[in-house]
C-alpha cells in the first residue's frame, strides 16, 4: 500500500494548510495528481470510493448481458456480445488497478462489494427479459456511461484519467453496437419493433438514474467537482443525455415513455418528467429486482475461484524458493 511505502512525518496545522493550498493550486492549473504525490485523506478516500464503485459496476455489468450469450440469435450477434462482455471485464481490471495505486488492495475492494458495503451502478439490478434489452442496454446504458465517463478523461487523478481513455473508446463501440441492433429490430417485423419498444419502456427511467441524484441532494458532488474528481453535475449530464436520446428515438420510430418530454424553445433543451427517486434509493439499499441475484453471482464466483488463487500463490512460493537455492 502506498500509505505504507511513503514515509510521512507528522506535520503542523500550518504545514498541512500549506500542503492543501499547493495541492488545490495544482488541480486548479490542471496538473495531474500522481500516486506518490501528497494528497488530502478526503481526496484519497473519495477516489477509492468512486473508482472502486466504477470497477464493481463494470464487473457486475457483465451479468445481465452474459446470460444472453447462449441465446443470441446468430453467430455474429453472439461474437459481438462476447467481445463486449469481455471488454467490460477488462474495464473492471483497469479500474481496480487504478484504485490500487491509492493504497487499497484488490481483495479489500472485493470484500467491500461482497459484504454489501460498496455500491455499484443501480442500473445492473434490473433484469434482461428479451434480446431487445441487449440493444437498449447498448444504446441507453452505455450511452449514459459515455456521457458520464468522457469528462473523466480530464479527471485530476492521473491513473484514473488515463484508464478512461481506452474505456471510453470501447464504450463508444458498445453504444453503436446497441443502436445498430435496435435499427435492425425496428426495421424488422412488428413483433420485433414491439419488443424494442417494450425494452425502451423498462430501461428509460433507470438509465436516467445512472447520473445519480439531483445535485441538490448529492452528498459528494460539490467537493468532488472542486477536486476535479468529477467534472460535471448530475443534472447537467442527465439533461444532455435526454437531449441526445430524443432525436435518436425518433429515428428508430420508438416512443420514449415520458409524456412530459417537450422542446423548450427558451432554454434550447428538452423538458422531461420527474425521475422516481424513491425507486432509485430503494434499489441502492439492495431491494431491486436483481440485487441479491447479482451479489450472489459475484460471491459464488469468488468462492469457486479460491482454488485458482491458492494454486497461483503456491506456485509463486515454489518459484521463489527455487530461485533462492
Amino acid at each position: 500500500m502506498y500509505s505504507q511505502v511513503i514515509d510521512e512525518q507528522p506535520v503542523s496545522s500550518d504545514e498541512l494548510n500549506a500542503q492543501e493550498a499547493l495541492f488545490q493550486e495544482k488541480i486548479d492549473n490542471d496538473i495531474k495528481i500522481e500516486p506518490r504525490d501528497w494528497m488530502p485523506d478526503g481526496y484519497r478516500k473519495t477516489l477509492i470510493r468512486q473508482i472502486s464503485q466504477h470497477a464493481h459496476s463494470e464487473i457486475v455489468g457483465m451479468l445481465p448481458e452474459g446470460k444472453w450469450l447462449t441465446r443470441a440469435p446468430s453467430l455474429t450477434r453472439k461474437s459481438i456480445l462476447l467481445a463486449k462482455v469481455q471488454d467490460e471485464g477488462g474495464h473492471g481490471l483497469y479500474l481496480y488497478s487504478a484504485a490500487e495505486t491509492l493504497g487499497v488492495t484488490r481483495d479489500e475492494m472485493y470484500l467491500a462489494l461482497h459484504s454489501g458495503k460498496a455500491k455499484y451502478s443501480s442500473i445492473f439490478n434490473y433484469p434482461t427479459l428479451t434480446w431487445a434489452d441487449i440493444g437498449v442496454i447498448g444504446w441507453l446504458v452505455d450511452g449514459a456511461a459515455i456521457m458520464n465517463q468522457v469528462p473523466l478523461q480530464r479527471c485530476s487523478y492521473g491513473p484514473y484519467a488515463r484508464a478512461m481513455v481506452r474505456i471510453c473508446k470501447e464504450e463508444s463501440f458498445h453504444q453503436r453496437q446497441g443502436f445498430e441492433m435496435l435499427i435492425t429490430l425496428c426495421k424488422g417485423k412488428p413483433v420485433q419493433k414491439a419488443m424494442a419498444q417494450d425494452a425502451l419502456n423498462r430501461w428509460w427511467w433507470p438509465s436516467l438514474m445512472m447520473f445519480g441524484p439531483p445535485d441538490a441532494d448529492s452528498v459528494h458532488s460539490a467537493q468532488s467537482m472542486r477536486w476535479k474528481i468529477k467534472m460535471n453535475g448530475n443534472d447537467e449530464l442527465r439533461q444532455k443525455f435526454v437531449d441526445v436520446c430524443v432525436p435518436q428515438a425518433e429515428l428508430l420510430g420508438l416512443t420514449i415513455p415520458d409524456n412530459k418530454i417537450i422542446w423548450n424553445e427558451e432554454w434550447q433543451q428538452h423538458d422531461f418528467g420527474e425521475v422516481n427517486w424513491d425507486e432509485f434509493y430503494n434499489v441502492l439499499k439492495g431491494n431491486g429486482v436483481c440485487n441479491r441475484e447479482r451479489l450472489k453471482a459475484r460471491v459464488d464466483a469468488w468462492e469457486d475461484g479460491a482454488w485458482v488463487r491458492d494454486a497461483a500463490k503456491a506456485y509463486a512460493v515454489k518459484r521463489q524458493r527455487s530461485s533462492s537455492l
